[in-house]
């Protein structure tokens, strides 16, 4: 049963004062967790014990991001949280990536053996599960303070994506009533994720893996779990053994840059015939060169470019943003002693993801194809901007500025 938002708003005072109408909030919530919850939750398996333990003292926390309020009009977001889906020139600072590389190595080697038996069970190489580790919660310092309950709880009924949001609280109840925990160790994130690898509840029940013996999945204070959990996920998500996740490169000019994306991909001795070429120098791999190859521009002509195998898009699969699984696969090259990025990240005018929705909307109503209009600049969005520039008889960059946007008309 889907929230019927005119049931909602009858509860809300409209004009009232803010404290009232958080009242009426958190009585449709509790309606909300009594009504619609309660009785999934028992097809679930979950007991009365279990759901009313969890949600003891639990209110809907309106300060969390991604909501869509009672009376809020439905629309992209003027601005995006997630550090994933901003300036690709702000993600890459050199000097953290120097300092998050130096102390990977160190866990690299504290940790060696463990992630050699990882690296034998799942064929995940060690630099990539501990970059995505360090990258997730700073290698296990991050703090993780919400409380899973009131974080999944208010945004399966407020958020913009209540279903994903639904299906991801009854998960969490599961791993209550399955005794993996007690919904006072239930700490997430502000997006309701768990522990040092930051799983969702769902990702979390069919991924982790007790991987030190002691019969218990934890993923919040076990270094082995933790680790093994996250070669785990990968190597289910497609992860393929012997190869690596991509090479920084040279694009000619002559090689379009809407040929990105990871539905054009074609045998990497196709791009190096088409005159692109590592930046190092060294040719692409013998055993690579048969194999398939992506095109990856993540800032367009306004930064680095790279051929990217299907690793890449695996990461992808832990965080869908070409920015994070690229932050991976250079922090793990980077603990094998590989310097930083050939390209510049070139700071260019900015957009506000409201902006960007903005622009995908005046595309998509010329007939291009963008994706979901939602404001981040995925490869979909990126290889329109070209086509359309290259239509435009302008020079293809697949970067929204704000010249583009103003434009397009």
């Amino acid at each position: 049963m889907t929230i019927r938002w005119g049931a909602v708003l009858a509860l809300v005072c409209l004009g009232c004062s803010p404290a009232l109408a958080q009242t009426q909030i958190e009585r449709g919530f509790r309606t909300f967790l009594a009504d619609e919850i309660w009785p999934e939750a028992r097809a679930a398996g979950v007991s009365r014990r279990t759901f009313d333990a969890a949600f003891d003292g639990v209110k809907p926390n309106t300060k969390l991001p991604d909501l869509q309020l009672p009376g809020d009009e439905a629309k992209v977001e003027e601005t995006s949280r997630q550090a994933e889906f901003q300036s690709p020139s702000a993600y890459f600072d050199e000097a953290k990536m120097g300092v998050t590389a130096a102390k990977g190595r160190g866990l690299l080697g504290q940790y060696a053996g463990v992630l050699k038996q990882i690296e034998a069970r799942y064929g995940v190489p060690g630099p990539i599960v501990v970059a995505i580790w360090g990258r997730e919660s700073g290698f296990g310092s991050a703090k993780i303070p919400y409380d899973a309950f009131e974080v999944l709880g208010t945004k399966a009924y407020l958020s913009r994506r209540k279903e994903m949001f639904r299906a991801e609280l009854i998960a969490a109840l599961r791993i209550v009533e399955d005794g993996d925990l007690t919904p006072a160790q239930m700490k997430s994130s502000w997006a309701g994720a768990l522990g040092q690898p930051q799983f969702m509840p769902t990702k979390f029940r069919k991924l982790a893996v007790d991987f030190d013996g002691d019969g218990r999945r934890d993923i919040w204070n076990s270094v082995p779990d933790t680790l093994a959990s996250i070669a785990n996920y990968l190597r289910q998500s497609g992860w393929q053994p012997g190869r690596d996740w991509g090479f920084e490169a040279k694009v000619p000019a002559s090689v379009s840059c809407t040929l990105e994306g990871p539905d054009q991909g074609r045998p990497i001795a196709d791009f190096a015939k088409a005159g692109v070429a590592r930046v190092s120098g060294r040719p692409f791999p013998a055993g690579e060169m048969r194999a398939t190859g992506h095109l990856l521009m993540p800032a367009g002509r306004f930064g680095p470019a790279f051929v990217a195998t299907p690793n890449f898009y695996t990461i992808k699969e832990y965080n869908n943003s070409d920015l994070y699984a690229l932050f991976i696969g250079h922090l793990a090259d980077r603990m094998g002693g590989a310097g930083p990025f050939a390209g510049e990240w070139r700071k260019v005018s900015g957009l506000t993801r409201g902006d960007v929705g903005r622009l995908q909307e005046k595309l998509v109503a010329r007939g291009y194809d963008v994706g979901r209009p939602d404001g981040l600049a995925g490869f979909k969005t990126r290889r329109s901007i070209g086509a359309y520039q290259e239509k435009a008889g302008q020079p293809a960059t697949c970067w929204p500025t704000k010249e583009l946007a103003a434009s397009v008309r």
